[in-house]
């Protein structure tokens, strides 16, 4: 939860969330694994005041802005540990309170099959590309693309949805990091070469647009949650690594895929003025 569901958060981010708790560590070489360091300090304020400050910090509610039903599935989760100590945090508004239990209550999260049937009722039927800061020419083209992957969906062809969704929404991405530079080269999950050297955004993958766009939080959780088929799309490219993968496309998988695409162009309009601010 601290080092990567609720943020990315980098060594000296780790460094400067526990100092904040009462050490004073300075990041350098030697520095040990993240997980390492984290396990190591929650060993040492576990049962103290700290871990409850530790806890209010981890799931504060002003990080999640515009995503407060992303902080709630985090603290169900989270409950389904702490309901063995007989303890639950609790959402109210802006605020976390702790609440003392009498028995252990595990309440069940939503199943995965239930987060994706709402993912796929939510209605993005408006897709729009102004505010996205790309030429219109380019916007011509997208507007395009869009119409043709419908059709390829309504006749029933889902590789192709799910190739030329894949190659549309790197297109978009690449187009957002082209126009924000500075934001997306300095993301801590921006790829890096052996040398530790960001790559150029042409040596990007698609995987690596999504995951630097989430971390920007240019993109929402469950667009990121549901693009694991959308990203893995170059693998299908060539028949022989579609076969070594296994892979068979399915009407369901090009509707998830779809759905992304039209999610992805919708947070995109919704956020990207932030990468401005």
């Amino acid at each position: 939860m601290i080092n990567e569901r609720t943020e990315y958060r980098s060594g000296p981010k780790i460094i400067q969330f526990f100092n904040g708790l009462g050490f004073n560590d300075t990041y350098g070489q030697g520095f040990p694994s993240r997980w390492m360091f984290t396990d190591e300090r929650l060993s040492k304020i576990n049962g103290t005041p700290q871990i409850d400050e530790c806890i209010r910090r981890t799931f504060a509610p002003i990080n999640f802005v515009g995503r407060m039903g992303e902080l709630d599935q985090l603290l169900s989760d989270f409950n389904q540990y702490l309901a063995f100590d007989k303890w639950r945090i609790e959402r109210q508004g802006a605020d976390l309170h702790f609440r003392k239990l009498d028995r252990v209550e595990i309440q069940e999260p939503p199943s995965h099959k239930q987060r994706e049937d709402d993912f796929l009722r939510r209605d993005f039927s408006d897709v729009r590309f102004d505010g996205l800061g790309l030429e219109p020419s380019v916007v011509a083209v997208l507007e395009e693309r869009v119409k043709e992957i419908e059709r390829c969906y309504s006749s029933g062809s889902p590789l192709a949805v799910i190739l030329l969704a894949g190659s549309t929404l790197e297109g978009v991405l690449l187009g957002v990091a082209t126009s924000h530079p500075k934001e997306f080269n300095c993301a801590s999950s921006a790829p890096k070469d052996q040398s530790g050297k960001v790559r150029p955004f042409q040596s990007w993958t698609l995987n690596n647009f999504v995951d630097v766009s989430r971390e920007l939080k240019i993109i929402e959780h469950d667009t990121h949650k549901f693009s694991h088929a959308l990203r893995d799309f170059r693998n299908y490219i060539h028949p022989f690594e579609q076969l070594a993968s296994g892979f068979s496309p399915r009407e369901h998988t090009a509707k998830i895929c779809l759905q992304v695409l039209k999610a992805a162009f919708h947070d995109l309009r919704q956020n990207v003025s932030r990468l401005r601010a």
